[in-house]
C-alpha cells in the first residue's frame, strides 16, 4: 500500500525545551491512526508540522508523496485540518462559511460543492443560520465540511470531539469511517479511549516520544501489564488503598467494581492479597484495557515542561 505519512526523527523546540523529540511515523493510505496522549505532550505540534504549517527543526521525510520541509504548500492544498477550537466565522452563516473556504480555494463549481457537503453532513435545512448558534455538535459537523470541502487526501483532525455529546461523536466517527474507505487517511487526536479503539491504529506520544504504536490488539498484548477486577459490595473502596500499593500502577473504580494493574504478576498478586480475604470481594484475573496502558505508559515518560525536574 501507499504511505500518506512518513516521516521520520521529527523535531520541534521552543527556545530550550523540546516539544517534539525524534518522532517518526507512517500511516497507509485510508488508514485512520489515533494520536493519543497527555496535554502538552506535542500532539498539535506533530500534526501542524506533518500539514505544513510548521517547519520541523529537524527530521523530515513526505506527506502525501511530497516533501514535509520543502512542499508545504503542496501539502497544504491536499490537507483538511480541524483545530480544536471552532475556527470558523460565527457571524456567518453555515452557507456563507462554506463558500467563504471555498473561495479561499479558488475552488470551481462552488454552488454545487456547498450543496454536496452540506447535504452529507445533514447541514441543508440548517444553511442559514448563524454559526455562532450552533451547538458543539452541529459546530462540528460544519468544520468538518469545511475541512473537506476542497477533497482532500488527508484528514488531520485534533480533539474533534472533545465536548460533544455521545450520539455526536457517534455519527461523527461513522462519517470519519466512511472518508476512509474512500480512501482519505485521517490521523486524529483524541483522549477518547472507546474513539481510539475505532481507529485502524494508534499511535501514543507523551512529551515529544513515541511510545507505543499498532493496533489496539498489539498494544494491548505488547504492554507487559496484568489486570485483575474485584467485584462485590465495596469493591470500588479499596482503590485508594491499592492505588500507590508496591507493584501498582493504577487502581481505578468503575461503578462498583475495582480495577488494579501492574507490571510484575506476582508483586500485583503480592499487593492485593490483604485484600482477597473479604468472602463478598471475588478477584478474577483479566487483559488490561488501553486506558491501564496509557496510564501505565504516562508513569514512565518525563514532563518536559518548563520547571518541572526530570
Amino acid at each position: 500500500m501507499t504511505r500518506a505519512i512518513d516521516v521520520h526523527d521529527l523535531v520541534k523546540r521552543y527556545g530550550t525545551r523540546t516539544v517534539v523529540d525524534r518522532f517518526s511515523l507512517a500511516v497507509e493510505q485510508g488508514r485512520i491512526c489515533g494520536f493519543l496522549g497527555p496535554n502538552g505532550s506535542g500532539k498539535t505540534t506533530t500534526l501542524r508540522m506533518i500539514c505544513g504549517l510548521l517547519t520541523p527543526d529537524e527530521g523530515g521525510g513526505t506527506c502525501l508523496g511530497h516533501d514535509l520541509v520543502h512542499d508545504r504548500e503542496a501539502i497544504k492544498r491536499q490537507t483538511g485540518y480541524m483545530t480544536q477550537r471552532f475556527g470558523l466565522y460565527e457571524d456567518l452563516t453555515i452557507r456563507e462559511n462554506l463558500e467563504f473556504v471555498g473561495r479561499v480555494y479558488g475552488l470551481d463549481r462552488l454552488k454545487a460543492r456547498v450543496d454536496q457537503s452540506l447535504e452529507r453532513l445533514g447541514l441543508t435545512t440548517r444553511q442559514g443560520q448563524l454559526a455562532g448558534s450552533l451547538s458543539g455538535g452541529w459546530k462540528q459537523r460544519l468544520a468538518l465540511a469545511a475541512c473537506v470541502l476542497h477533497e482532500p487526501k488527508l484528514l488531520l483532525l485534533d480533539e474533534p470531539t472533545a465536548g460533544v455529546d455521545p450520539k455526536a461523536r457517534r455519527a461523527f466517527w461513522d462519517e470519519i469511517h466512511t472518508y476512509a474507505a474512500e480512501g482519505i487517511t485521517v490521523l486524529v487526536s483524541t483522549h477518547y479511549m472507546d474513539e481510539a479503539e475505532r481507529c485502524h491504529e494508534i499511535a501514543y506520544i507523551a512529551y515529544g516520544e513515541l511510545m507505543a504504536r499498532g493496533t489496539a490488539e498489539d498494544i494491548i498484548r505488547q504492554s507487559g501489564l496484568f489486570a485483575f477486577v474485584a467485584t462485590g459490595p465495596g469493591a470500588d473502596r479499596l482503590a485508594p488503598k491499592l492505588r500507590d500499593a508496591s507493584g501498582v500502577s493504577a487502581a481505578a473504580a468503575f461503578g462498583t467494581t475495582l480495577h488494579v494493574c501492574g507490571p510484575d504478576r506476582a508483586e500485583l498478586e503480592r499487593a492485593i492479597e490483604p485484600f482477597r480475604g473479604d468472602p463478598n470481594v471475588v478477584w478474577q484475573e483479566a487483559e488490561p484495557t488501553l486506558e491501564d496502558i496509557f496510564i501505565h505508559l504516562m508513569g514512565r515518560a518525563h514532563d518536559n515542561a518548563p520547571g518541572v525536574e526530570a
